[in-house]
């Protein structure tokens, strides 16, 4: 288990050729080719991981599934990422089709959040970049839809999201630019867009 340091930063459409700009020309490399992501995430039926990410209470958890439509990654993945008092950090594992249909019928068993059942769904297109040691993502066209009526929400905004090992300082990278720190989980956002 390796912890990590996740930041967020919230960029105007107008900003992103600038931000863009900056990082390419500076010694920077695309990790991947860009891909659509989508995540099915899974929640009780208190909504308990949403009010302990909307309270910051540690330790926390989100689950979901994901994968990558359109891409030769044709797998689903399992994922649980972890808030705790010393990080965070994420597991991941395959699942087969037959096992991903099976957790959307019957939920998943969490030992904190006892029984969580499919609740979102999250797509969005998204950049890789790698930068001094930092690996920075652009998500753009991201789109919120309730898993059991299809009602949905587009998102105009642009998130950017850095991520680096817990020992490295990502203060150089954030004061570089003039863009709006956050606190966002596209889960969260889908449960306050579209919970009602």
């Amino acid at each position: 288990m390796s912890f990590r340091i996740e930041e967020k930063l919230n960029l105007r459409a107008e900003n992103l050729t600038d931000f863009k700009r900056y990082i390419f020309n500076n010694s920077s490399e695309k990790l991947f080719k860009p891909r659509k992501i989508k995540s099915l995430y899974f929640d009780n039926n208190n909504f308990g991981m949403y009010g302990d990410s909307i309270e910051g209470l540690v330790p926390r958890k989100k689950i979901r599934i994901r994968n990558y439509p359109n891409d030769k990654d044709n797998n689903f993945y399992l994922e649980v990422k972890n808030s705790s008092v010393e990080g965070r950090f994420k597991t991941r594992k395959i699942i087969n089709d037959n096992k991903t249909f099976e957790l959307e019928k019957n939920g998943i068993l969490d030992s904190q959040y006892g029984i969580c059942f499919p609740k979102f769904i999250v797509s969005y297109d998204r950049e890789y970049i790698k930068y001094q040691g930092v690996r920075i993502s652009i998500d753009t066209n991201i789109i919120y839809k309730n898993y059991k009526n299809n009602n949905y929400f587009s998102d105009k905004r642009i998130i950017v999201e850095i991520k680096t090992s817990i020992d490295k300082n990502v203060d150089f990278l954030t004061e570089k630019f003039p863009f709006q720190r956050i606190r966002f989980s596209k889960y969260c956002f889908a449960v306050d867009a579209l919970k009602n």
